[in-house]
């Protein structure tokens, strides 16, 4: 019992293909638990590319490069 409570809490990724089953068999596919699983990955993507403690030169770097795209597509609308 305690492997089906390790298994219950393992990512999707980590699960093994013999495990697959199982696992699914353990998730909630009510409308809530699909509305919490959408907010935890939500809230997951959030923290990670919007909510950053500390910006860098990634940041400032594709701001710079989306710039240069917008404005060569305005200058050269023809092509």
């Amino acid at each position: 019992l305690p492997a089906a409570v390790l298994l219950k809490d393992t990512k999707l990724m980590d699960v093994k293909l013999g495990q697959l089953g199982t696992w699914l068999a353990m998730r909630d596919f009510t409308p809530g638990g699909i509305l919490g699983a959408m907010r935890r990955g939500y809230d997951r993507y959030y923290n990670k590319y919007i909510n950053v403690r500390k910006g860098g030169l990634g940041g400032i770097s594709m701001v710079l490069a989306g710039y240069i795209v917008l404005s060569y597509m305005w200058s050269y609308s023809h092509v």
